[in-house]
């Protein structure tokens, strides 16, 4: 999409328009055969961003190789290199996913980021000989953290509020996870898993006794209930 210059030979005056006379002096525009952008080339910089993440992607693998070389030969106790690996696949998912793709929603993004930077702590406490904080703390914190950042996005979007009520709703199913993993004998410290639990819990109630007609509607309307 673009405008075509033209300049005036009395004024030496530059119009961005297409009109045929001068404003100043009247005389007959002449155009200068140049055509200028009107609005940003978006594909451009795509394609620029497209180009950094393969040569990311590409200098990852070699920096991979070598750190498995380095760790099978030198340290083979500990699989550190499995850290960098999944190190490295998480920062090109982020690049990707968040980044490049438009058609992901920012809560979407937000969420599976944060989810994937959940596991990658536990992978990490797994290689190191797993000592369970990473289920125990980690988890049951991220859950928190994602819960606090639903009510700051809610109050934020004031107009919109209602839309984070399903969010609310998965967190209780997703907070309901330590409390199974607490089940299973593999969290021992139930604390952080309870609290993270009860603020879902409380939060999602709050916002349906608070939010009152709009939160109720909002539920009939995901729900397709009349």
């Amino acid at each position: 999409m673009g405008y075509i210059m033209s300049r005036c030979r009395q004024c030496n005056l530059e119009l961005l328009d297409n009109s045929q006379i001068c404003p100043l002096c009247k005389c007959v525009i002449a155009w200068d055969g140049q055509v200028e952008n009107a609005y940003p080339d978006i594909r451009f910089r795509a394609r620029k961003l497209n180009l950094v993440v393969r040569i990311f992607l590409f200098a990852s693998i070699l920096a991979e190789a070598l750190f498995v070389y380095l760790n099978l030969t030198y340290y083979p106790q500990i699989q550190w290199s499995v850290i960098t690996g999944a190190g490295f696949a998480y920062l090109y998912f982020i690049a990707r996913f968040a980044v490049l793709n438009d058609n992901a929603g920012y809560r979407a993004k937000f969420l599976t980021l944060t989810f994937l930077g959940i596991l990658y702590v536990i992978l990490i406490d797994i290689v190191i000989g797993y000592h369970g904080w990473s289920v125990n703390f980690v988890l049951p914190a991220g859950l928190l953290f994602v819960d606090v950042c639903i009510l700051v996005l809610m109050f934020v979007n004031r107009r919109n509020w209602q839309s984070y009520i399903m969010l609310e709703l998965s967190m209780i199913f997703l907070s309901a996870i330590p409390l199974a993993l607490i089940w299973l004998g593999i969290v021992t410290e139930t604390f952080v898993s309870g609290l993270a639990f009860a603020a879902s819990v409380l939060s999602f109630l709050g916002t349906l006794i608070i939010g009152d007609r709009r939160a109720r509607g909002e539920l009939k309307r995901r729900f397709h209930i009349r």
